[in-house]
Parts: structure tokens; C-alpha cells; sequence
């Protein structure tokens, strides 16, 4: 059970995006153990049927493992022992059960009895499985698709679609790690595998993974979502939209459509960051990006979160999936706490030093995957908790091994890999560096105490008897001062505040609107959209630490919007903004921008174009224009720039960016658009007036870069 890296539904903005925990705050073990039912805070009961829904995690109550909950309690993890986890059918015998482990339905009899209306169960069973590594090979031989279809996706499919299971919404998640192997172990990199490579010539993965998408699909209550490995096997340009053509590829194959799958999962048994808070993939040291370091490595994400949500858009905009999937992550051990976890952004005096000491994923490198040391329990199962994720979740219970440390005989078809060994110095797919494997681990699945122990005590957050760490934390960051409107349209009210202090670190700010619950941010910006015009709104914004402690909420301030001019959109689209350049003298000019799609239309985006407007200063009047990267492919994306005419200080110049092709789906997005600029004598810009420009590091709504549809302001105020 590892993952590794290799060198009809509505669109989301219509999804209900409720935060919710999946776990009870408090549950006795003993009343786990013989299945009582978990109460989900803040929900209705369970519906009396299983009516299909848009994302199956919202109002439900899980599962949780009687057998994984017992193993955790008894290694130190009682305040953990209540969260659901998914259950593994690695081989034929794991669907009957084995020595000490129930089969599928006795599992899904215990959900029943709980009360729980959510099961979450992997299969993992292909012929050839695992196809760049060892420890986690299948029982199946390449060639026996047959076998995989007839003993093992058809048993599953017969259990799961009993009639007395059918009030369960029961998520699927289908056979981590191999579609991505074939993708960059098949064949052309240092990477590849002569196994992958055969079974990129049998084509029986994606024939597997198609079968059990259709089968499995065919039944009411099952939700499929499959495995796209993580970022730091996928996240680079030149693997993910080869990884998307892979998914559809198998999403069309024996008899299935790309409406068998419900989402994706990103991070399952692996080790990513869900965010890294103190540096980001567009940060710039001494003039060197952080891409161009050892870590990053040229990648175009570093955490899972923005992985996550960039797959999401491509998927939908390439791969042809319905714009309402949703995807998960899997943090059951990406939390990286403990007393080696960074509390702020790391030196500047290299790149390389600057992401080292900011990094909060202290692996040796980001391709190592079994028993990692140091790592620690990640966010806890929970629901809806960013936009286009459906949830966080468990996939792969905490103390399950990922592969022995040495050969161990074994009936289950599993091998013995080096980088399982704390001693190997690794290969080329992790760069020949150390595999950071812990020692004395057992086959993959079987319970690993050690590790979970260190789990435990490195959790973030952190959880009752953890190590060091704001586990018992009290504390309240400091109320957000310095609260401002910073721009109005017609339909959006832009905001800006001074950032909190925490002895542990502010994660969030909630912003209120009348009172009520707006949005949340990890930056001290926020631009709340859908607006009435001429209307007035009082808002106010409070801070939030990981320890869940909230400060008293911001003096209150009145914003009011302005007329319905055009200005503030048709709510067919939007523009959204992130600064990645906090130098305003330097003589470039960065702009990351995405188009986001609010309506219920697909969009021709060649009939659009945004405009960033900017002042050319003194120097040169020419420019030149690059588009450094963008999810849609920069070959897709036209950009220049063009005279304003505005009088209006900081705008007498836009640069246009455009669309050569494609179409923009109801409630998707572009994705990352890095553009840049400069003069061609590259004298300097003064940007500190810049009509488009802002300083939120995080995407916000920005109602000063204009969206032209056909010609016509659609969204946004021009100068």
C-alpha cells in the first residue's frame, strides 16, 4: 500500500461547502468496538435511502474500523482511535477475510451497526500491480486481467450492491499508483521499469481500472474516485497533462465513460504537505526561483492543496470530466509537526536555503515514499474544507506499513524494495539520495507500532499525548487590526487587515458578513463577490490558530457596493488574482491570473480576454511579454501590450491576455496563468500605484482586472 513519486453532477461553485469534522470529538473505544454509531457535529440523521448526491461526504457519518481503531488505541492513539478509515482489499482473500483481518462484508455489516451511512473501501488489486516498486506487488501476474475481473472487481461488485447495503453512500477509491506509473515508469525516463513498460504494452491497467469504474459505477450508492498520485510525481508541467490523457484513457476503456468517475484523490499512503505555509512555488530569492532548487526541483506546485485543486481544473478543461467532480486528499500522515517542524520562512541567503528552512515536509527528498522518518499525523477526516475538495480523508490507516526494511517470506505477494531500507542511498526516480525509511518495518499493511507512535507524537495538529507542539494550545491569536475596504464593484466588496499574531501560528481568518460567516483565507486579503448593487454590508474578521483557538472578531467596517453598471459581472465570469512578486522597483512586472467560470454555460475562450492595467513609468515604451507557465498550456495563451488611454494614475498601459482555443467549463477554472513584462531597455517599474495590482498571496476575486467577453467588460471596473 504505497504511493511514490516517478521522475450527471452540478459544478462545484452550486456544491454545498460546509466545513464539517467526520470524527465525534469524544468516543469511548469500547463503544467503537462493538460498533456504536458516530455521531456527525453539526448534522441531520442519515437519510432513510441512499439518494445519489453531489458529494457524498456532506451530512454523512462514516465508518470507523473497529480493528484499526483497537490497534490504535492500544499504541497510544485513544484521541485518534474514532476516525474513519479506509478499508484496504489488496488481494482476492482480503474480500472473504484473513487471519485477523474481517472481509468486505463483515466490514460492511459493522457500518450498519454503527449507523454510519458512508463506507470507504481501496481497491487495489491489478495484475502486474505496482509495476516501479516492489513491496507492495500484487498477487495478479500481468496477463491476468481475466482473473482481476472475474475473482476480484466482480465478488466486490456483487457484496457492495446488496440490497441491505444500499442506504450506504459507499466511496470507492480505485488502484492507487498505477495509471501514474504509466505515465512516467513506462518507458523514456530514468524512471522507467521494464515491468511498467509491459504493462504499458498490455494495456491492462487501463483496461483493469476502466472495468471497475463501469462495474462499480453501475451500482446507485457508489462513488469512484481515482487515484492521480501527488505532486511530487505529477506536478510537473510535462507530466500532468499526459497524466490527465492516461485517466481519460482508462475512464473510456471496457465499456466505462467519464461519468463512472465521481472524482480524484491525490497523496494516498504518501507523505506531501497539504499546504506549505511559509514559501510558495512563485518565490523568488536573491533572483533565483524557487523552482530552481534542489527541493522544488522545477516543479509547479509544492503541496498537495494546490495540486489538488490544479488537477482539478485540467481535468476538467482537457481530460473532458464533469465539471462537478471533486477530489480528495489523503492526510493521514502529511501533518509534519513535532519540534523539527519550520515556524516561519527560512533564510534568505540562497533559494535553496530559504525553501530548506521554510519546508515544513522535512523528508530527504519529495520522492521518497515508504516509512518515513519524522513524519507525523496530518488534518483529521473532514468535509468540504476548500473549494473543489470534497474532503480530507484517511485512505491509508495510520500504522499500516508501507513495506519491509528487509526481505520477510509472505503469502500475500509482496516484495522486498530497497527504498524500504533505511540503509539504501537511493536510486534514480528519488535522485540517488537516502530513502529516510524507518527501521524494522513489517510486509506493507501489516501494523507497523513504531511508526505509528512517532506519528503520533510528530501530529499536526496535534493531538492529545503528541509530542512537542501547540497540542494543549489555549492561546488566541491576537485580534486582526487595520481592517479596510480596499475596492467595490457592483457585486464584490474588497477588504484588507493587519495580520494576527500566535504563539504557534495563525492558519485562518473568517471573515463575517452581517454577522454571518463569508469565507475563510490564509491571507490578509478578501474580496466577497456575489453581491447585491447599491447595497450596504458590515463586515468584521477574526483569526484562527491550528489549535482551533479564534480571537474576538475585528472592529466592525461598513462597505457599500456600487451600481449594477456591468462592472461588477453578469456572474457568467470572474478574474482572480495572486501576487508572486513582493518587489515593487525591480524591472518586471509578475502577474498570476486565472479565469473562473460562475455560470452554467461552457465558455469559447477565444472570445475572451482580461486586461491587468499598470503604469509603464519612465523609460522605454515598448515591451516585452512572456508567459512564464499556465495550467491551460502557454502555447494555448496569447498576451501583450496595449496603450490604455486612462487618465487615471497607474493605468496607461493593460496587458491582454487571451485564448487561442478551447473552452472553459461551467464552474471551472483556467488555473495558474504565470504572465510577465518588462521594458525593452528593462529600466524599472514603480508598481506601488498599479491600478491591477494587490499583495494577497493567495487567490482573491480582483475586481481591477477586467474579463471581456466579445469585446464587452463582463467582470470587473476599468480604470
Amino acid at each position: 500500500m504505497t504511493a511514490r513519486r516517478s521522475t450527471g453532477r452540478r459544478g462545484v461553485g452550486s456544491r454545498a461547502r460546509t466545513r464539517l469534522r467526520l470524527w465525534r470529538p469524544t468516543a469511548a473505544l469500547a463503544a467503537l468496538a462493538v460498533g456504536a454509531a458516530l455521531a456527525l457535529t453539526g448534522t441531520a440523521a442519515p437519510a432513510a435511502a441512499a439518494e445519489r448526491v453531489d458529494n457524498p461526504y456532506v451530512g454523512a457519518t462514516p465508518y470507523v474500523n473497529p480493528q484499526w481503531s483497537a490497534q490504535a488505541a492500544a499504541d497510544g492513539g485513544e484521541a485518534i482511535a474514532d476516525q474513519p478509515t479506509f478499508v484496504w482489499m489488496d488481494r482476492r482473500a482480503a474480500i472473504g477475510g484473513t487471519a485477523g483481518k474481517w472481509g468486505l462484508e463483515r466490514h460492511l455489516d459493522e457500518a450498519l451497526a454503527q449507523g454510519a451511512d458512508l463506507f470507504e473501501v481501496v481497491i487495489y488489486n491489478l495484475p502486474g500491480r505496482d509495476c516501479a516498486a516492489l513491496a507492495s506487488n500484487g498477487e495478479l501476474e500481468p496477463e491476468q486481467l481475466d482473473v482481476y475481473k472475474d475473482e476480484y472487481i466482480d465478488p466486490i461488485a456483487g457484496i457492495l450492491a446488496d440490497p441491505k447495503y444500499a442506504d450506504l453512500r459507499i466511496v470507492t477509491l480505485i488502484e492507487p499508483d498505477s495509471l501514474p506509473n504509466m505515465v512516467t515508469n513506462a518507458g523514456g525516463t530514468d524512471g522507467s521499469t521494464d515491468a511498467c513498460i509491459e504493462m504499458k504494452e498490455l494495456g491492462n491497467y487501463e483496461k483493469g481500472v476502466g472495468y471497475a469504474l463501469n462495474t462499480l459505477g453501475d451500482i446507485p450508492n457508489v462513488y469512484n474516485y481515482v487515484d492521480a498520485a501527488h505532486h511530487g510525481w505529477l506536478g510537473w508541467d510535462t507530466n500532468m497533462a499526459p497524466a490527465v490523457d492516461e485517466f481519460a484513457l482508462a475512464a473510456t476503456s471496457e465499456g466505462a465513460t467519464v461519468d463512472d468517475v465521481h472524482g480524484f484523490i491525490v497523496n494516498t499512503a504518501n507523505y506531501g504537505a497539504l499546504n506549505e505555509p511559509y514559501y510558495d512555488v512563485t518565490d523568488s530569492v536573491g533572483g533565483t526561483t524557487v523552482r530552481n532548487t534542489d527541493w522544488v526541483d522545477w516543479n509547479q506546485y509544492v503541496d498537495q492543496l494546490g495540486f489538488a485543486q490544479g488537477l482539478r481544473d485540467l481535468l476538467v478543461s482537457r481530460g473532458g470530466f464533469d465539471p462537478g467532480i471533486g477530489m480528495l486528499i489523503d492526510t493521514s500522515r502529511n501533518g509534519w509537526g513535532g519540534p523539527d517542524r519550520p515556524t516561519g520562512p527560512g533564510p534568505e541567503t540562497s533559494a535553496n536555503a530559504y525553501v530548506d528552512g521554510s519546508r515544513i515536509d522535512r523528508r530527504i527528498h519529495p520522492g521518497n515514499w515508504c516509512n518515513q522518518s519524522g513524519a507525523g499525523i496530518g488534518e483529521r477526516p473532514t468535509t468540504a474544507p476548500e473549494p473543489g475538495i470534497d474532503a480530507y480523508v484517511w485512505a491509508k490507516p495510520p500504522g499500516e506499513s508501507d513495506g519491509s526494511s528487509e526481505p520477510i517470506d509472505n503469502d500475500e505477494g509482496k516484495g522486498f524494495d530497497r527504498m524500504c531500507d533505511p540503509t539504501y542511498e537511493g536510486n534514480a526516480r528519488n535522485g540517488n539520495n537516502p530513502s529516510g525509511a524507518l527501521a524494522d518495518s513489517p510486509v506493507a499493511g501489516h501494523w507497523f507500532s513504531a511508526q505509528f507512535r512517532e506519528l503520533v507524537a510528530n501530529a499536526y495538529p496535534p493531538v492529545d499525548g503528541g509530542g512537542p507542539g501547540p497540542g494543549d494550545d489555549t492561546e488566541a491569536p491576537t485580534v486582526p487590526a487595520d481592517l479596510a475596504v480596499t475596492g467595490t464593484t457592483g457585486a464584490s466588496v474588497s477588504l484588507s487587515w493587519t495580520a494576527s499574531t500566535d504563539d504557534t501560528g495563525v492558519t485562518a481568518y473568517d471573515v463575517y458578513r452581517d454577522g454571518a460567516l463569508a469565507g475563510s483565507t490564509t491571507g490578509t486579503t478578501y474580496t466577497d463577490s456575489g453581491l447585491a448593487a447599491e447595497t450596504s454590508y458590515e463586515y468584521a474578521v477574526r483569526a484562527r490558530d491550528a489549535a482551533g483557538n479564534a480571537s474576538e472578531r475585528s472592529a466592525a467596517v461598513t462597505a457599500t457596493t456600487g451600481p449594477d453598471d456591468g462592472g461588477g459581472g453578469d456572474g457568467t465570469l470572474k478574474a482572480q488574482y495572486r501576487s508572486t512578486d513582493s518587489a515593487e522597483t525591480d524591472n518586471q512586472i509578475r502577474a498570476v491570473l486565472q479565469l473562473v467560470n460562475t455560470g452554467d454555460t461552457a465558455v469559447d475562450l477565444s472570445t475572451v480576454e482580461l486586461r491587468y492595467w499598470f503604469s509603464g513609468d519612465s523609460g522605454a515604451t515598448s515591451f516585452g511579454t512572456w508567459c512564464d507557465w499556465a495550467v491551460v498550456g502557454c502555447g494555448n495563451v496569447t498576451h501583450g501590450v496595449s496603450a490604455s488611454g486612462s487618465a487615471t494614475p497607474g493605468a496607461d498601459r493593460y496587458l491582454e491576455v487571451g485564448f487561442s482555443s478551447g473552452t472553459l467549463a461551467p464552474g471551472a477554472s483556467t488555473g495558474d496563468i504565470q504572465l510577465r513584462l518588462a521594458k525593452t531597455d528593462w529600466s524599472a517599474f514603480d508598481e506601488s500605484d498599479d491600478y491591477s495590482r494587490d499583495t494577497n498571496t493567495a487567490w482573491a476575486d480582483n475586481p481591477r482586472v477586467g474579463v471581456y467577453s466579445a469585446g464587452s467588460l463582463v467582470w470587473g471596473t476599468a480604470p
